[in-house]
């Protein structure tokens, strides 16, 4: 029995450090050198055995044990963070493990183009499967999150800021509301805007919503100020904007349904977005326009402007007299007009939405 013992003993060593060694040899060596990186997502609640699971049938670690193992010396197997990672089988498990402790969540890059209404941004975010199809548009209308972001309307058309931000998997479409909203304040307060909205004498919400059209309209840069110039004016004279977007902005938020040629019958639809019918302002903004087109809208040309028609081509023929308007609307509109009975005492803009 001793000559037996003394056999075995040495034999059951050497298999535990054996095993031991294959742990830690497990708890450091990368699954392979190369590999497709895989999308992991770890809910929340989720237990680290289930996630060790989880990355062991991904082929992302070799063992669970050893991850385990790993995670327990590192005192991390209550650390890991929910959400979604972008993993590597050429990771170490140490590299993983510190990748789900340090909670580097997947980022989605999205970028708001300058002038994208709610609709578009809706369409934007979930064609990124980040949300379903309307949950932006339904919180972007929810009076009681939009007076936490310091928005008294009834719609977060306008302050939706257009810049590129770094989304993730488990933002809720409230959470990505904020991030964009909060954008917009950012640049309004740091770029002084409430300065100039008081010398002119108007509401923040006026500034937006003009902006909002000078965004849809102004093709060039440059031409942004003589746009703003051109509503300025209008107004200051109770005449109707007649802005074409404000039209196709109208149509729609009634009907869902984009309309980028609009005909006779459009110009005279009613809807509280459109000039041709409603003086002064519509309702609210029409998009939600960036920096060039607000500081366009604070600091207009100082020319007497009232019409312009695109030249298709970019740019547009500004006009002081509805004689000189007409003129161009001529030379440069025949065959592009909404249809012979349009009205000549418009812009005659035709842009798309």
């Amino acid at each position: 029995m001793r000559i037996i013992r003394e056999f075995w003993v040495p034999v059951l060593f050497y298999l535990v450090f054996l095993s031991g060694y294959q742990i830690w040899k497990d708890s450091t060596l990368p699954v392979s050198e190369t590999g497709k990186n895989k999308i992991i997502l770890i809910s929340t609640g989720s237990t680290f055995f289930s996630v060790a699971q989880k990355l062991e049938t991904e082929g992302l670690i070799k063992s669970k044990r050893a991850f385990y193992c790993l995670a327990w010396w590192k005192d991390a197997t209550t650390k890991i963070k929910a959400g979604e990672y972008e993993l590597s089988p050429a990771q170490t498990p140490a590299e993983i493990l510190d990748y789900l402790v340090q909670g580097k969540i997947r980022q989605y890059i999205i970028t708001i183009p300058e002038g994208y209404n709610l609709f578009q941004i809706d369409d934007l975010l979930a064609n990124a499967k980040l949300i379903s199809k309307d949950s932006f548009i339904k919180v972007a209308r929810d009076k009681n999150i939009l007076r936490t972001l310091a928005i008294e309307t009834d719609s977060a058309e306008g302050y939706v800021y257009p810049d590129t931000y770094q989304l993730t998997k488990d933002a809720t479409p409230h959470e990505m509301l904020c991030a964009f909203v909060n954008r917009f304040w950012e640049v309004w307060n740091s770029e002084k805007f409430n300065r100039r909205t008081e010398e002119l004498g108007v509401q923040i919400h006026d500034i937006v919503t003009i902006a909002s059209i000078v965004e849809k309209e102004a093709m060039r840069s440059k031409e942004r100020p003589l746009i703003a110039c051109v509503f300025w004016n209008r107004l200051k004279k109770n005449m109707p904007l007649q802005a074409d977007p404000t039209v196709q902005y109208g149509i729609l938020v009634e009907t869902k349904t984009k309309k980028s040629r609009l005909r006779w019958k459009d110009l005279r639809k009613k809807t509280p977005y459109n000039t041709y019918v409603k003086r002064g302002l519509p309702s609210g903004p029409i998009s939600n326009p960036g920096k060039d087109s607000i500081l366009a809208t604070l600091y207009p040309s100082k020319k007497d402007y009232f019409y312009f028609v695109s030249k298709n081509n970019g740019t547009h023929y500004f006009s002081q007299t509805l004689a000189e308007h007409n003129r161009a609307v001529d030379r440069y509109q025949r065959g592009h007009r909404p249809s012979k009975k349009s009205n000549p005492d418009s812009t005659q803009t035709n842009t798309p939405l």
